[in-house]
């Protein structure tokens, strides 16, 4: 009843969140701490351990969805600086701001490298949904390259966090005993996530499950399947599950549509319940001790740190400053940070609770500074525009609709596409088969439909040039 009530609350305050701008991570951080054993509610829970195993099931998710929701042609021509950010800049703001807390406080060096791996990523969920809430978008594909990056640099704070407690555990390692693990973890990630995208895009359209709502439960245990045997091997099963969704989000997939509209809403439950639990984990009395030190930390990462890593990362490409600007400023600290300051919990280093309250309240008072300030930054450097497309979501699990024409092809008996389906012969991305006339009869459509001898396909095409294309491909005799 508690957690009904919870999440109803949730979803309450995040429809409310998008008319006054406010980050509904915040609010669900908030729902979380006044049900928590401080707030109205008094519900107790302190178990770092189950909060982190939530997390790693969230996070799964999460990543997955904005994986498989990522259009491969708006990413590749800014492939190079996400990377780069995501990598070489997540590791720049860990050692700057790693040093700045060595230099400020009783850390020692490892420990002040560990606090700057943990906040190091930034959060996507939080960024789009406050420029989605004022309808603006973004020139000259600066929207690409913050999706790119907030959904990639996870995989690569996860593994400075552990390299970084590894050294708090064991000093006398070296900065060199966690090279090969960086590697290991890397390389193993990188190439599970594109062979197990391969794999299961093989089993979605080869299986031919009998319900369609079955798809979606298919695709979220090789989501899992993904991250444990990467995990398992020694890769890094956030990069692996990355990599993994947005392969099979740009390949032809069966019923590819509900698996999209699924994972959309599992992502979003899965961060209410993240953020509901990392408020019911943390004490805010035990942060008020720290909130000096703490709002410190937080504006030196936000005007320094940040900035001056997205600067060094993006030297060598032509950009604006302004664009680079505004890059900085969407550095916005989310769930992912909270999530890993559980490690050093459950490692049971000394300074690990300082460490865990710290953290969070670098992320809340980025989420106030930054997340209400994204829209008004966005019109001083001159890098927001209207939103001409408001209906976007519906854009991408759509195909592209509506298209401009429509024709009726009949298909006859020698076709090239009789006794084939449609996910096999791949077409176009201008053409969308709405409908099949069969025996006085209309039959929807989906990837695994087998489209036979005299069936007259109802296609939407987005110009009258695209028709003659389709009807060469599906109309064409098949070759004996």
């Amino acid at each position: 009843m508690v957690g009904s009530l919870l999440l109803l609350i949730s979803i309450i305050a995040g429809k409310t969140s998008y008319r006054f701008g406010v980050p509904t991570l915040l609010l669900f951080l908030g729902i979380g701490m006044l049900a928590g054993s401080d707030g109205i509610g008094g519900i107790r829970f302190n178990d770092p351990q189950i909060a982190q195993f939530i997390g790693v099931v969230s996070l799964n998710f999460i990543l997955f969805s904005g994986g498989i929701g990522t259009n491969w042609n708006s990413v590749k021509p800014i492939l190079r600086e996400g990377l780069v950010l995501s990598t070489l800049g997540v590791l720049l703001t860990a050692t700057i701001l790693g040093g700045f807390v060595y230099f400020i406080t009783d850390f020692t060096i490892y420990e002040s490298l560990l606090l700057g791996a943990i906040v190091s990523s930034t959060d996507a969920a939080a960024v789009f949904s406050i420029l989605r809430s004022k309808n603006l978008a973004l020139r000259t594909n600066l929207r690409p390259t913050l999706e790119l990056e907030s959904g990639s640099n996870d995989p690569m704070a996860y593994v400075l966090t552990i390299s970084f407690l590894t050294l708090v555990l064991s000093p006398d390692k070296g900065f060199l005993a966690i090279i090969p693990f960086f590697l290991q973890q890397m390389l193993i990630g990188g190439l599970a996530g594109f062979l197990f995208g391969k794999l299961s895009k093989i089993v979605i359209n080869n299986i031919r499950l009998d319900v369609e709502g079955l798809y979606p439960v298919l695709a979220i245990a090789l989501m899992f399947t993904t991250f444990s045997a990467t995990d398992f091997m020694g890769g890094n099963g956030f990069l692996a599950i990355y990599i993994c969704a947005v392969y099979l989000g740009n390949q032809d997939l069966i019923h590819k549509s509900t698996i999209l509209n699924m994972f959309d809403g599992l992502a979003w439950l899965m961060q209410i319940i993240l953020f509901l639990t990392l408020g019911l984990l943390v004490f805010p009395t035990q942060i008020i001790p720290y909130m000096g030190i703490g709002l410190l930390i937080s504006l030196f990462l936000i005007l320094f740190a940040r900035p001056l890593s997205v600067f060094i990362s993006l030297l060598f490409f032509k950009m604006k400053n302004r664009r680079r600007l505004y890059i900085s400023w969407v550095g916005l600290r989310g769930a992912v940070p909270i999530v890993f300051a559980t490690y050093p919990l459950l490692a049971g280093i000394e300074k690990a609770n300082i460490i865990f309250n710290l953290v969070f309240f670098i992320s809340v008072t980025s989420i106030v500074i930054q997340g209400t300030t994204l829209t008004t930054v966005a019109k001083w450097l001159n890098v927001g525009m209207p939103e001409e497309k408001p209906n976007e979501d519906f854009e991408k699990y759509y195909l592209d609709l509506p298209k401009t024409a429509m024709k009726e092809i009949t298909v006859t008996p020698n076709c090239h596409a009789v006794e084939k389906r449609i996910v096999d012969l791949q077409f176009p991305s201008t053409a969308f088969v709405v409908m099949i006339k069969r025996n006085d009869k209309y039959v929807r459509p989906g990837g695994s439909t087998v489209i036979q001898a005299d069936d007259t396909l109802v296609v939407l095409f987005d110009n009258e040039e695209c028709i003659n294309d389709f009807s060469d491909l599906v109309l064409r005799p098949e070759l004996t």
